[in-house]
């Protein structure tokens, strides 16, 4: 059984579409919890449109409270019977034989406790915007890449074997933002993880979106993230040097863009003192920011 989580907050334009992906996928053996958090916006109603079907279970916090992704995904693991997990955003889509084929990988590799696969960055309308993986991706198992860079999304995105989840643990619930990071580095240093190169999931942008609203506080919580990840587990000096000098540039940027130029300038100077190379190819336009 592959359990798919999905935590829901005020998605009443989206959640229709996120649910009806999951319904439609062609392999058999699925259970779907959705925990509503705390929604307002008519979410609730529509998801409890669906309560009759079989498939479906779903759970809210006590006195309907909003408590976050974290705790929502918490709530969801506490009760998943499958023997993989498959987590899926309230505003995205899986392509209908994401779990077929990616459940399909992980009978064949034992070995390997994560599968993530490409998909496709769309809009409010569903149209594609670009591709999220270059054709060239490879996977270099090295949670010093994945410490420098979420280049591969927890949810949407992968399917893990409820057994990592046991052994990396559960959504730190203090983080508001940034958790699904926090998540693939654990879960990066207890097993193996593989790319599979199909196009198997939507990843909406939108300007509601958490990624596109909470952009201070990803960076914010990446330096806690960083100070954990440097005490629990052997990063190389120079990945965490290089790490920190990327959120002092994003937190810069952050800064930069409300006007608020006293406040960016430490921050790139920052940047800039702890990766001077990077610093130097920013400045000269040899690597783009993205």
């Amino acid at each position: 059984m592959v359990s798919v989580l999905t935590p829901a907050h005020n998605r009443a334009a989206f959640i229709d579409r996120t649910v009806k992906g999951v319904l439609s996928q062609t392999y058999g053996s699925v259970e779907y919890i959705i925990v509503d958090d705390g929604s307002t916006d008519g979410t609730l109603q529509l998801l409890q449109s669906y309560e009759g079907h079989g498939t479906i279970s779903l759970l809210q916090h006590p006195n309907g409270e909003n408590r976050g992704q974290s705790a929502s995904l918490n709530l969801a693991l506490s009760v998943a019977r499958g023997e993989y997990i498959a987590i899926l955003d309230s505003d995205d889509m899986f392509h209908p034989r994401k779990l077929e084929i990616l459940v399909d990988y992980l009978e064949r590799h034992p070995d390997v406790g994560l599968a993530y696969s490409n998909g496709y960055a769309v809009d409010e309308n569903d149209n594609v915007l670009y591709e999220m993986h270059p054709p060239d991706h490879q996977e270099e198992n090295d949670p010093n890449r994945l410490l420098m860079d979420c280049y591969f999304l927890l949810p949407q995105n992968a399917v893990v074997r409820q057994s990592v989840f046991d052994a990396a643990g559960r959504f730190e619930e203090s983080f508001r933002s940034a958790q699904d990071h926090d998540m693939l580095l654990r879960i990066v240093e207890k097993t193996k993880i593989a790319y599979v190169p199909e196009h198997l999931f939507y990843y909406r942008r939108h300007g509601d979106s958490i990624s596109a609203k909470r952009q201070d506080l990803r960076w914010k919580t990446g330096f806690e993230i960083l100070r954990r990840a440097a005490k629990r587990y052997p990063y190389r000096r120079s990945t965490i040097r290089k790490r920190r000098a990327v959120l002092h540039f994003r937190m810069g940027q952050v800064h930069w863009r409300a006007g608020e130029r006293g406040k960016a300038l430490p921050h790139f100077l920052m940047a800039g003192a702890l990766d001077p190379l990077r610093g130097f190819s920013v400045l000269t336009g040899r690597e783009q920011v993205r």
